[in-house]
């Protein structure tokens, strides 16, 4: 089912581009034949022997990609299929082909319905978070699906905020108790014995999860939420918020109820803000003139009821709150399309404007009554059937459950009168409004909401077997009071009486309609409270005002700590690490005790070498200096590598801070020559005490670290399996491009990033700009630079880049392909000489590199270094268009190339029946050469070259020839 609902919301799009809203049809086939073999199954089975499926996901966490399909999950994703595929049914009507993003919207309604399937499937914990939070993000886009308009983003973004922050809660509390319980699994948590000790741990375990729930399910404080979602289109409404997710609260209160019967404190406090959550839903819907948003009040209403009762936790309340949350979504999703309609045909959901719609529109009015009686417990339809039940439940029980039950009366009396105030406005007779005119209203666009009506009525009708496929789930929770059936036909006694007393007080509230409305106002706090006293009344006032506070608050944070000075930034950075090292550090001994001072002589010479540039770096006010001297200490370090019997390591070392002498080169041409000034010596000792206290927490971090060593290393177990299974002598090659090639792979992405970061900061216009070889210059071409008051002979102030048989020889007077590009006085004879040398033999020693590092020092790494060395070399030597005829590419083909080439590299054993990188060492018979093996990870190391050099190559186009090229265009200005 989850493939499937997969496969449709990635096809959604193109199917919309195909053939319009009618892609909606075949979309609905997915949930709705999903609906259909959920219903062939016996859910009394499934209790018994729940079906299982699990995948390993994460094992070395115990994380598995968990589904259990028992009796409660089986009636929540028959909801979620069956109602999400009589929606896409209704979207097919409702939408027109030219709605803008409907493809968009299309495939993230398919998505969601399947979030939501693996939302109430899913049994473990990390599975169920991931779900928790897809539904999340898809409502989110659903919400603000109509982009242009401020009201859809700022609901969505409340909506995305309030529910994100709840998800958070749930995930730490579900972790919480995964922990002692030993599983990830949600029924095993839920069947672990802990819960019987209770204690203040499980208690707020079982308080941060239910925040999650309450969060989702929209129950006070969060309930703003909800009717800010109706800026949506009709269709979310009708199926997020009445069929899916805010379902997710309540099936998670069900789902932790064998937990929550042990903890009678939290359940007593979840019920009391579910009746809270009922009362307020059902005060504010009675002042609504939009039919929609009233509706969405109501539906905050109804989830505090469903909640309230699932709070209970017993085995009545269980089977009552499952009964009663299959009534609210058989009778809310067909108001919600109900008001689609009226809102697409009559062009208005305003109840003051609405007149004469049950004539206009008969059966849409019959749709909607029916839906609206069940709504507010009229006999004998199903909604009745259930809060009957649920009245009985809670009066058997007794305790706190009768107070409880008091609370949900006075809730269900305004349920009442709401019900009465949306049939009046939408289909009764508006005074002073003219009468509607009559529309066409096509079979496809009422037919979607009379199937799901019309459960109200078959539900009634069938409530004995429904009792009984409903009590498979709550046969493991503990039986109080009297046995409460469903039945349309109720014995007499206070329950009954109750019912009768709501109905009764209810019609009361309807025929005092302007009276209870004029109190409304003049109790409500927008009429007598202002300022913060309104702001804690109004709970989207205070969510804003929480938001403005954040903001605020990051301002000052932002200001305080990032003021666009690096030593600043960083000198913060190191302030906290040494705050948060130096507490345990006092809890350490001086230093550990098998502290070896040093294992080579050479240390001796070293370290101090070492130590001394970097004092000399610090204290140096000539940025080029200091850049040598941290070149020193890079080759230092370097040494040591080597001196430590680790080649590949020094080398790697050498190379990369060879390589960053010359960036930083090249860098300081667009830099002063000094540093600035430091007109306070006490700036200066504070940053001196900084680094000093800094490099001893890293020094002695490092220090700990070592002696912290409580299993064997793993080195010596490497050096057979690196010949045996990744073909090679070089552990530390084999292990970075086989091993452990999912890292390198990740760092060459870096690379890339960086790359693609640097040269953005140079091109300002363009990111790839056309390649200038010297073939393309004019043939008399002005030498680049050449000083006007110099006087030189005619010959060397021109260089002729036409073929030799018409040049006559003049073009080969140079060392380098384009030396004569150079005015003379920037050119260096004898580094032209030494890069014509060296330039081959470092080219010929970088592949040697590459294709000898799985088994001696070396790799595609230190291979592209040298590369591109070579490569800076030419630029040194001949400038900018040297660097253009040693290297005529674009360096994002090259980096390209080499990322595509390593994603081949792990691709390409899937086509011979092998895993993702996985290894082979094929072996050739070479004449002359015998023996050679070609381990299939060389092509990987390959892409990490390639990657390598283009990255070199990118930096010395943009922080080279690019900057060339702006100080060419200084001087031509002055």
């Amino acid at each position: 089912m989850l493939l499937a609902h997969l496969v449709a919301a990635l096809g959604g799009p193109l199917l919309v581009r195909w053939i319009g809203r009618n892609a909606f049809y075949p979309l609905a086939v997915v949930p709705g034949a999903s609906a259909l073999w959920l219903a062939t199954l016996d859910p009394r089975e499934l209790a018994e022997a729940p079906r299982v499926e699990s995948v390993p996901w994460i094992p070395a966490f115990g994380i598995d990609l968990a589904f259990r399909l028992d009796a409660l999950s089986w009636v929540l994703a028959l909801i979620a299929t069956g109602i999400g595929a009589i929606v896409l049914l209704y979207c097919a009507r409702y939408f027109k082909d030219t709605e803008p993003g409907l493809g968009r919207f299309a495939g993230v309604l398919t998505a969601f319905a399947g979030a939501m399937v693996g939302l109430v499937l899913a049994d473990d914990v990390m599975v169920i978070y991931t779900f928790w939070e897809l539904t999340t993000v898809f409502s989110y886009l659903l919400v603000g699906h109509y982009q242009d308009k401020q009201a859809s983003r700022r609901a969505a973004l409340n909506a995305l905020i309030s529910t994100t922050a709840g998800g958070l809660a749930m995930l730490v509390g579900l972790l919480m108790v995964a922990a002692p319980a030993g599983s990830l699994r949600l029924s095993v948590i839920v069947a672990d014995p802990m819960w019987e000790q209770g204690g203040p741990y499980l208690v707020t375990a079982m308080v941060l999860i239910l925040v999650g729930a309450t969060s989702k399910s929209a129950l006070v404080p969060t309930h703003f939420w909800l009717p800010g979602a109706m800026a949506a289109p009709t269709p979310v409404s009708a199926y997020l918020h009445a069929a899916a997710m805010v379902k997710a609260g309540i099936y998670l209160i069900l789902r932790m109820a064998p937990a929550l019967t042990h903890l009678e404190v939290v359940s007593m406090v979840l019920a009391g803000v579910g009746a809270v959550t009922m009362l307020v839903g059902g005060w504010r819907a009675m002042r609504q003139t939009d039919i929609k948003l009233l509706l969405a009040y109501g539906t905050v209403s109804q989830l505090g009821f469903l909640a309230a009762v699932a709070a209970v936790a017993t085995h009545d309340a269980v089977l009552v709150g499952l009964a009663m949350l299959i009534a609210h979504a058989v009778f809310k999703a067909p108001l919600f399309m109900v008001v689609g309609i009226i809102d697409k045909k009559f062009g208005t959901r305003d109840l003051r404007v609405l007149s004469g719609v049950a004539r206009a529109a008969p059966i849409v009015t019959v749709i909607g009554v029916v839906s609206a009686a069940s709504m507010a417990a009229v006999p004998p339809l199903y909604g009745f059937v259930a809060k009957e039940a649920i009245y009985t439940a809670l009066w058997y029980a007794g305790g706190w459950q009768r107070l409880l039950l008091l609370a949900l009366i006075a809730g269900s009396i305004l349920t009442v009168a709401y019900s009465w105030r949306f049939v009046h406005g939408a289909f009764g007779a508006a005074p002073g409004a003219p009468r509607v005119q009559t529309p066409r209203i096509e079979v496809l666009n009422w037919l979607p909401p009379a199937l799901v009506a019309v459960f109200s009525v078959v539900l009634s009708l069938a409530a004995g077997p429904l009792e009984e496929t409903l009590r498979a789930h709550t046969a493991l929770l503990p039986e109080t009071g009297e046995d409460v059936h469903l039945a349309v036909v109720p014995h007499l006694g206070v329950p009954l009486l109750a019912s009768g007393l709501t109905l009764g007080l209810g019609i009361a509230l309807c025929l005092l309609a302007r009276p209870f409305a004029t109190l409304q106002k003049a109790l409500s706090p927008q009429t007598w409270a202002e300022g913060g006293v309104l702001e804690a009344f109004d709970a989207e006032r205070g969510f804003r005002r929480l938001l403005r506070g954040t903001d605020a608050l990051s301002i000052v944070a932002t200001t305080l700590f990032q003021r666009g000075s690096l030593p600043y930034t960083l000198g913060t950075m190191m302030v906290v690490l040494i705050a948060l090292v130096i507490p345990v550090a006092l809890t350490q001994s001086p230093l550990p005790d098998n502290l070896v001072l040093f294992q080579h002589p050479l240390e001796l010479i070293l370290l101090p070498v070492a130590g001394l540039a970097a004092l000399g770096a610090a204290r140096s006010r000539r940025r080029l200096r200091a850049v040598f001297l941290i070149t020193v200490t890079g080759y230092s370090v370097a040494l040591l590598f080597l001196v430590a019997g680790s080649p590949d390591v020094a080398i790697t070392q050498a190379l990369v801070e060879t390589a960053m002498t010359v960036v930083l080169v090249l860098v300081l041409r667009r830099l002063p020559i000094h540093f600035s000034r430091r007109p306070l010596r006490i700036g200066a000792w504070g940053r001196w005490g900084i680094a000093i206290a800094t490099a001893v927490v890293l020094c002695g971090g490092t220090l700990y670290a070592a002696d912290a060593r409580y299993r064997e290393a793993l080195g010596p177990g490497l050096i057979e399996k690196a010949y045996t299974i990744g073909g090679g002598h070089n552990v530390v090659n084999v292990t970075l491009v086989d091993a452990r090639v999912w890292d390198t792979m990740g760092e060459i992405g870096v690379l890339l990033v960086v790359a693609t970061g640097v040269a953005s900061l140079i091109f300002v216009t363009r990111r790839e700009r056309p390649i200038s070889r010297v073939r393309d210059l004019e043939s008399k071409t002005s030498i680049w630079r050449r000083r006007i008051d110099s006087e030189l002979p005619q010959n060397a102030l021109d260089f002729d880049a036409r073929p030799d048989e018409v040049a006559g020889g003049n073009r080969w007077r140079t060392w380098l392909s384009a030396g004569l590009t150079l005015a003379p006085e920037r050119r260096m004879v004898i580094l032209e000489v030494i890069t014509r040398i060296s330039f081959p033999l470092m080219m010929m020693f970088s592949v040697y590199l590459l294709m000898a590092g799985h088994n001696t020092p070396g790799g595609g790494f230190a291979g592209g270094l040298v590369a591109g060395l070579a490569l800076a070399l030419r630029y040194l030597a001949g400038g900018r268009y040297e660097l253009s005829e040693a290297a005529p590419v674009q360096a994002g083909f090259v980096l390209g190339g080499g990322m595509a080439i390593a994603v081949l590299a792990g691709v390409l054993p899937l086509l011979f029946g092998g895993t993702v990188f996985a290894s082979a060492t094929p072996v050739v018979q070479v004449p002359l050469l015998g023996e050679l093996h070609f381990p299939s990870a060389l092509i990987f190391d390959v892409g990490v070259y390639l990657v390598v050099l283009g990255v070199m190559l990118d930096f010395l186009r943009s922080l080279g020839a690019q900057i060339d090229q702006q100080q060419e265009a200084e001087t031509d200005a002055r």
